[in-house]
Formats: C-alpha cells, sequence, structure tokens
C-alpha cells in the first residue's frame, strides 16, 4: 500500500513539473530549492540587407549597373567598366540609326550615358548638344542677351553662342528687350533636354 502511494505521488510529482517547469523533491531526498525553467527567448529582430547595388557589387555593363542602380546621372565607382562600351556605342547607332557610323563618333567625351529609372540614356556631344549641362529653364535674361538686343534691336533670333546652348527657350529681341519665346525642348525627370538624349535598347 505505502509503495502504490509513493508511485502515485512521484507520477503527480512529474506531471506537476512538467507543467509549471519546477522540479520537485523527491520524498526522503535532500530538499533543494526549486528550479525555475528559463524563460523562451524571444526570436531577434530580422535584420534589412542592402539593396545589392549599395552592397558592395560591381559592374562592368552599363546595362546590369543602371538595373541595379535605378537612377544615377554620372556612374560612380560601383560601375567598373569602360567608359563607353561597345553594348553603348551599338546601343546609340540603333538608336540614332546611324548604324554605319565610325566609332570615333561615340569616343570617350564625345558620348556619355546616365541610368534614369534602371534604363540607359546616352548623348553624343554636337555643336549645340552639351549633354552633361542640365536644361536651362530660367526666362531671365542674362546680361549677354540685354548687350547683343541693345546692339540688335527687333532681332528674331537671338543665337545659341549668347543664349547658351542649354535654354530650351527659342529667345528673340523685343526692340532692345529680350524675350523668352517658345519652348524648343522637354526637360526629362532628372533635369535633362529630352532632346539630346536616347533611351538604348538592352542588348
Amino acid at each position: 500500500m505505502r509503495l502504490t502511494t509513493w508511485l502515485g505521488v512521484g507520477i503527480i510529482s512529474v506531471l506537476v513539473a512538467a507543467c509549471t517547469g519546477i522540479v520537485p523533491v523527491t520524498p526522503g531526498a535532500s530538499p533543494q530549492a526549486e528550479t525555475i525553467a528559463p524563460a523562451a527567448t524571444a526570436p531577434a529582430e530580422a535584420t534589412h540587407e542592402e539593396p545589392a547595388a549599395t552592397s558592395g557589387m560591381t559592374y562592368n555593363d552599363p546595362f546590369a549597373y543602371c538595373a541595379a542602380v535605378g537612377t544615377s546621372d554620372t556612374p560612380d565607382e560601383r560601375y567598373t567598366g569602360p567608359a563607353v562600351s561597345v553594348s553603348i556605342v551599338q546601343g546609340l547607332r540603333t538608336a540614332m540609326e546611324t548604324p554605319d557610323a565610325p566609332a570615333d563618333l561615340f569616343a570617350e567625351g564625345r558620348a556619355f550615358w546616365r541610368c534614369m529609372d534602371s534604363r540607359v540614356y546616352a548623348c553624343v556631344v554636337g555643336a549645340n548638344i552639351p549633354c552633361m549641362e542640365k536644361a536651362d529653364v530660367s526666362q531671365e535674361p542674362t546680361a549677354e542677351m540685354a548687350q547683343f538686343c541693345q546692339e540688335n534691336p527687333g532681332a528674331e533670333v537671338i543665337p545659341a553662342y549668347v543664349t547658351g546652348r542649354a535654354t530650351i527657350y527659342a529667345w528673340r529681341c523685343e526692340n532692345s528687350t529680350p524675350t523668352a519665346g517658345e519652348a524648343v525642348a522637354e526637360v526629362d525627370e532628372q533635369g535633362y533636354n529630352q532632346n539630346f538624349w536616347y533611351e538604348l535598347p538592352a542588348p
């Protein structure tokens, strides 16, 4: 009878321990301090990983670079390819519809590219095409314009060498006053003259 009672108490103690985490004291054993099971540790918060474009990756292809960085006026240290790659030259030939244009036309210092909305845009410098100069949207005449109109009152056109090649307006002289006419170019979301830049097809 005592054995049965003792076993019953032992089983109940085990069940209590399982539910509460408290280690029971076995009858007849030396008394010990109750041991409390440690509380579960909350999981650590997930860390936010940097986008691939900012985590030390580099790109030697303009199209891969732009796809990664999204928008950039000029390539940074993450671009490790040539200043004007073969893919840029081929893209410009296609976009400008000049498949036989010589490679010298697109040499470094003449051709430029940038990223906008993960796409590649390129420009070739010309007499009146300042690729890397942002569009001038000001309607305030410059001192050079004022002088020109003083010397050429009523001139229907103020030439680009006076107005600057970045202006988007057709300037004229109303008597001796420089006046901005209609806009002759549109400005893209990065502030460049949209007429100068070509979106290049991916190779």
